[in-house]
């Protein structure tokens, strides 16, 4: 032991020097328990190479010894020789009692290269051996929260809570439930869990905002806003706590608090073209179309790609009767975008309100395939064809719109006097 307090002491020391040749002086020892508690106080202090180096040398004189297999490929594992770790783990008998140690190791290592199928079968191996130890079933549970089976994962986890464990491995068993439950979107069964978990003291903020957003998701906007406000008291920086926050006070009706968190965001985070898409929405709610304007042109400027904030900010355009920085904002749309029926009806009422009417005119036949249930774009695309003299078009795209509305007294008296016309 007293080797090992004078390696412990040089890593406490920082003497790297030292340590290499306390290493290799290890190496040529015979004193096998103390090239292993060497080795394993090496890999608590993170010096791997170090360790697998001792490892290497007790294999060679115990190349049998499962539990040496296991710390070595640990360490190689740690070291990013994953093959050689896995040859090693894979030499380990099933007869072995470091066999169910190995299958645990496996499992972690092909869940960690996402592998889920395999790990899982490792875990079952596992199981079956050991059905009744509380580390497996929760391994299980955990591949199966990650693998997004949450229903299945909830039952292993309440399992364990059954036997009166609270926790495995240190890992709250109500926090996962909690996890899984909104994790498979049923809001409601994670509630209690997520209050349960606040009521016992284990305000953190990734719990906090787990309970907001179930309580959000629940139709429950105030407990929700209490926890996000607390949240953001603990930790201003946690980004999303603004936007949800700003979610659920609309659900509340309180469209300036909601202005208000989602600008607290952009001020904190101004590269999140989410919290602009919000606020510009709002604004415009509010009555407010010129911070509307900009946030949303801000929301744009960070993603020329972001289709919400182009529709938007073409609404407001058009709303507006901005024509020309509705035009020269679908100008600059990608090409791709245009082929969003909304986008190209937007670019026929531009085109046609500043008398481009042949461009207008491709713009209508473009969106129509994907309009032609909207009666407000009928209508517009109805008179922009009797202005340009395409009456039987015309026509044909009222009828449609008499079918949608049909009590709509001006286009079914124009299909009547059309029907007398041709009589």
């Amino acid at each position: 032991m007293e080797q090992v307090q004078q390696l412990e002491n040089m890593i406490m020391n920082g003497n790297l020097q030292a340590i290499e040749q306390k290493v290799e002086q290890l190496t040529t020892s015979t004193e096998f328990d103390t090239i292993y508690d060497s080795a394993t106080l090496l890999m608590e202090y993170g010096l791997v190479p170090q360790a697998d180096q001792l490892y290497d040398v007790l294999l060679a004189h115990m190349p049998d010894a499962g539990q040496l297999k296991i710390d070595r490929a640990e360490a190689m594992m740690a070291l990013g020789r994953e093959d050689e770790a896995l040859l090693l783990l894979t030499d380990i008998d099933s007869e072995e009692e470091e066999y169910l140690q190995a299958l645990l190791m496996l499992a972690d290592y092909y869940q960690t290269i996402g592998m889920a199928e395999v790990a899982l079968s490792k875990i079952d191996e596992a199981s079956e051996l050991a059905p009744e130890e509380p580390v497996i079933r929760f391994a299980k549970a955990e591949l199966l929260l990650e693998s997004g089976k949450y229903s299945e994962a909830v039952r292993l986890y309440l399992q364990l809570r059954e036997r009166g464990l609270d926790e495995v491995g240190g890992i709250s068993l109500e926090s996962r439930i909690a996890e899984a439950y909104s994790a498979g979107a049923a809001y409601e069964e994670a509630v209690p869990y997520y209050e349960a978990l606040l009521k016992q003291g284990s305000v953190l903020p990734d719990t906090l905002f787990g309970a907001a957003y179930s309580q959000y998701q629940s139709g429950n906007p105030q407990p929700a806003l209490s926890h996000l406000n607390q949240l953001i008291d603990m930790d201003p920086d946690y980004f999303s706590a603004y936007m949800l926050a700003g979610q659920a006070s609309l659900l509340m009706d309180e469209n300036e608090e909601a202005l208000s968190f989602f600008t607290e965001g952009i001020r904190r985070d101004e590269f999140d073209k989410e919290l602009h898409l919000a606020a510009g929405k709002v604004a415009l709610k509010l009555g407010r179309p010129e911070d509307a304007g900009r946030y949303l042109g801000d929301a744009l400027a960070l993603d020329p790609e972001y289709v919400e904030a182009r529709i938007s900010l073409a609404s407001l355009f058009e709303q507006r009767k901005q024509y020309e920085n509705l035009l020269e904002l679908l100008q600059d749309t990608p090409e791709e975008q245009l082929e969003i029926p909304l986008l190209a009806a937007f670019k026929a009422y531009a085109q046609e309100n500043l008398e481009r009417y042949a461009e207008a005119y491709d713009s209508y036949v473009l969106a129509y395939t994907g309009m032609k249930e909207d009666p407000e774009f009928l209508e517009r695309y109805a008179k922009f064809l009797l202005e340009e003299g395409k009456r039987s078009e015309a026509v044909n795209i009222v009828k449609e719109l008499v079918t949608l509305v049909p009590d709509h007294p001006e286009w079914t008296s124009f299909l009547e006097d059309q029907e007398e016309e041709e009589a």
